[in-house]
This record gives C-alpha cells, sequence and structure tokens, in this order.
C-alpha cells in the first residue's frame, strides 16, 4: 500500500473517530441533565477513575498507557465541558506547578482561575465564584504545606481528589551562572533544591518568594536574579534554562487535592482514601489510643501530620489519611469508638487513592 492509500485509510479512521465522539459528547449532555434535575455534581471522581480503568483492561497494551490516558484525560474535559463550563481555582499566578496538577486532572476545557494565595483558592469555592479548586498538600522531599492543612481543618470544603505529580526544578535566569547574585523561589521548591544550590551557587542570595512562577517573573526583570520554576515557567516568560533537573531527589514528586463545597460520590468498584484532623485531649498516651481503633480495624494509615490549633499555645491538630472510604464499615467503627474519646474529629473526604505517578 503507498503512501497516498495509506493516508486516505487514516482519514477515514479520522473520521468515524469524530464520529464516534460527537456521540459520546452527545451522551454526556444528557447525563449532565439527569444530574441537573437530580442536584448531582457534574464532576465525579470515581467514574473516571472507572473509566481510565476499563480502558487500561480493554488496552491490553496496544496503546502506550500514559498515552492513553493523556487522550481520554482530553475527551473527559471536553464531555465535561459539555455538561457544564467547570471553573477551577488554582494557586497562581499562570505558569505554577499547581497549574500544571489542574490541567493534568481536568483536562484543556474547562475555566482556569489563578489566584493569589491558599486562602483565596477557598473562598473562592465557597463563595461559588469556582467549583472546585486545586491546592499543594505535601512534596515527597520537603514534607507538608502547612497553609493547605490550615484551610482544610477551617473550612466547610471537601477534598474530592487528588494528583500526584513528578516535579522537575529549573534554575532559570537571562544572565549566566556566573553573574547570578540572587536566587528566587518559593519555600518549598528551594528546600526541593538546596543540595544542588550551595554546590553549584553557594554564595548566592536565597530570596523566599510567593510561587515559582513570580520567582521566574523577577529573573526576566534581572539578569542578576535566577529562579527556581518548572520549563513551562521559563517558556511563558520567555527565558532560557541554565539548568534542568537541579531538584536533590530525582524521584521527587509533589501531591495536590482538588476541594469542592460536596463530599465525592462513592463507587463500590474503586479503591479510596479518606482525610480526617482530629485533636486529642491533653494527657500522657492521648496520640496513642486514637491510632489504636485504626489497628483494630485493620485500616492502613498513609499519613499522620501534627499541626498547631492556633486555638491555643501548645494544642495540636492531627491529619491523618487511610486507606477505605469513610462509610464502610471499618471506618465507622473505628470512628464510633474515636468519637467517645476525642474532642473533636473532623472527616475532611473520601476520595479516589489513585496511584503516585
Amino acid at each position: 500500500m503507498d503512501k497516498e492509500s495509506i493516508r486516505a485509510k487514516i482519514d477515514k479512521i479520522d473520521s468515524q473517530i469524530l464520529d464516534l465522539l460527537s456521540s459520546r459528547i452527545a451522551c454526556a449532555k444528557e447525563i449532565g441533565k439527569v444530574k441537573n434535575a437530580n442536584g448531582e455534581e457534574i464532576y465525579v471522581p470515581s467514574r473516571e477513575v472507572q473509566v481510565f480503568e476499563n480502558l487500561s483492561a480493554k488496552n491490553k497494551g496496544r496503546i502506550d498507557e500514559n498515552a492513553l490516558k493523556s487522550i481520554y484525560r482530553e475527551i473527559i474535559s471536553a464531555s465535561i465541558s459539555a455538561e457544564k463550563k467547570l471553573v477551577v481555582a488554582y494557586l497562581g499566578p499562570k505558569a505554577t506547578f499547581t497549574q500544571q496538577a489542574a490541567i493534568k486532572n481536568f483536562g484543556s476545557s474547562v475555566d482556569y482561575r489563578a489566584m493569589p494565595s491558599i486562602p483565596d483558592v477557598f473562598a473562592s469555592v465557597v463563595r461559588s465564584e469556582a467549583d472546585y479548586g486545586v491546592i499543594p498538600i505535601e512534596n515527597s522531599t520537603e514534607g507538608a504545606v502547612f497553609h493547605s492543612m490550615d484551610m482544610l481543618s477551617e473550612s466547610p470544603l471537601f477534598i474530592v481528589g487528588q494528583i500526584y505529580m513528578p516535579i522537575e526544578h529549573c534554575l532559570i535566569s537571562r544572565g549566566k551562572l556566573d553573574e547570578i547574585r540572587k536566587v528566587c523561589s518559593k519555600d518549598q521548591a528551594i528546600g526541593q533544591c538546596r543540595e544542588w544550590l550551595h554546590r553549584y551557587i553557594p554564595d548566592v542570595e536565597i530570596d523566599y518568594v510567593e510561587s515559582t512562577a513570580v520567582a521566574v517573573k523577577m529573573a526576566a526583570e534581572n539578569p542578576e536574579i535566577a529562579a527556581v520554576g518548572s520549563s513551562l515557567a521559563a517558556d511563558f516568560y520567555g527565558l532560557p534554562i541554565l539548568q534542568k533537573g537541579i531538584q536533590d531527589k530525582k524521584n521527587n514528586q509533589t501531591r495536590f487535592l482538588v476541594i469542592g463545597k460536596k463530599a465525592a460520590p462513592r463507587a463500590d468498584s474503586i479503591k479510596y482514601k479518606t482525610s480526617i484532623v482530629v485533636s486529642v485531649n491533653d494527657r500522657p498516651g492521648a496520640l496513642y489510643d486514637a491510632l489504636l481503633p485504626f489497628n483494630r480495624m485493620n485500616l492502613n494509615l498513609t499519613r499522620i501530620e501534627s499541626r498547631p490549633s492556633r486555638k491555643k499555645a501548645w494544642d495540636y491538630l492531627f491529619f491523618i489519611d487511610f486507606e477505605g472510604h469513610w462509610d464502610d464499615e471499618p471506618t465507622r467503627a473505628a470512628i464510633s469508638e474515636l468519637q467517645k474519646a476525642l474532642p473533636m474529629i473532623k472527616w475532611l473526604g473520601s476520595y479516589p487513592n489513585t496511584p503516585r505517578s
């Protein structure tokens, strides 16, 4: 078969794909009408997990899994947009890693709004200016993002999804390496690259700013400033990358959360993670006793983090993630025990336990 014949075959297949996509989006519009009539959420993370799992099972290696997921991410994004044009707030400005995480989760067919701070992301969702928000919660190298933890404990919003994203930091500047006098970035980004910076440019001033994108903008204005940021930010501001992959741990990842007004709908066929925040009584062994019900119910804890309550001195909250759904029988049994013993338990959300990237 010659080249033109193969191209004609591809054109015919493309036409068939387009017809099928049109039919799929028409079905999504019908589902949207049913959801609206029943007061249901348009974005259903559990359904997306089911779609990806079904595709993976049917694919059987014919198409690269990452490519297949990327293709269907955009198909699902277009389908959601046909039901309703979602507005998603994220920790800005543009070209931050949080924006990349939001696009990875929602695709390109939604309306994105950059917010100047994590509290502003929460406020935009609470005020219904955005349907969902995306925030960073922890990094595999530097640990928790405390502003996000504080807001989760105080806000009425729920965690409805999580996103794991590999983080590659770049050194970005208009100047040459020996001309740099200051390195700017977000505190977490600097922390993830501390060893590299100390080794290669040990005498420069370190300046912590609101975000990696703000740092890149500063570097665009002064050749003596270098930013630690993403290649996307470098492209966005038209700056050279002096060095890629300067993070100290090559498997560096950040976990992001999707927050919304309603708890995510449950599906029986997928695995869940649940997040809660608790306070304990001020006595020896209180935290140990709080963890015993999880052990008795065979619930696997995946994260526990303490944070000052900000209500009185030396009073702490404990953020706990574990495998399972809030409505599972083992979870309900453990929570029932804890409610009798602890001053406060707050359910932050149950959401699909998507794997790390």
